[in-house]
């Protein structure tokens, strides 16, 4: 696997990478991860998959990431409250 890039975009870290003909976006906020792969087939150069990262792209990013730590908390919750 080999790095090609890392972006910050406010509290998200972006780092691309390729590996086994696919390109990786891993996107990271606090403990959370959410991890896109495009073939590299389907674009045409690098510059192309940074192109992917604008802002709309990292908008709908963080509104996942809100979600996915609504949806641990709630799941942490439970587990606690499961335990007692």
């Amino acid at each position: 696997m080999r790095i090609i890039n890392e972006l910050i975009f406010g509290d998200c870290k972006a780092t691309l990478m390729i590996w086994n003909n696919r390109y990786i976006i891993k996107l990271e906020r606090g403990l959370l991860e959410q991890t896109f792969k495009i073939s590299q087939f389907d674009v045409d150069s690098e510059h192309q998959v940074q192109l992917m990262l604008n802002d709309r792209f990292i908008e709908l990013a963080n509104l996942r990431f809100d979600q996915m730590e609504r949806d641990l908390q709630q799941a942490l919750h439970e587990a606690r409250a499961a335990g007692e």
